[in-house]
């Protein structure tokens, strides 16, 4: 993560969304971010920047995430973005 600039959104974030399954690569691989979202990190709506990318970790237990978070707070590093899945009930 060396040559990244990690996006700081200004305001707390707490919102619910989808993942998509797209046909073409027949796979569950998009991820809608809502307006509220963009809102908070408004570099992302900027057309004229092509690329963004994201670090994805799951940690299986609390204290391996514990952990990461002191480092984080160590290093003074910015927060990450809390993400759970979640399995959908049909109805």
């Amino acid at each position: 993560m060396e040559n990244k600039k990690p996006l700081l959104p200004r305001n707390f974030i707490d919102v619910d969304g989808k993942i998509l399954y797209s046909e073409g690569n027949q796979a569950w691989n998009t991820i809608k971010l809502k307006k509220e979202v963009l809102n908070e990190f408004y570099q992302l709506k900027d057309k004229r920047l092509k690329l963004f990318s994201y670090k994805m970790v799951y940690y299986r237990i609390f204290e391996e995430l514990e952990k990461a978070i002191k480092e984080l707070k160590k290093n003074n590093q910015a927060l990450p973005v809390l993400v759970w899945l979640y399995k959908d009930e049909t109805s």
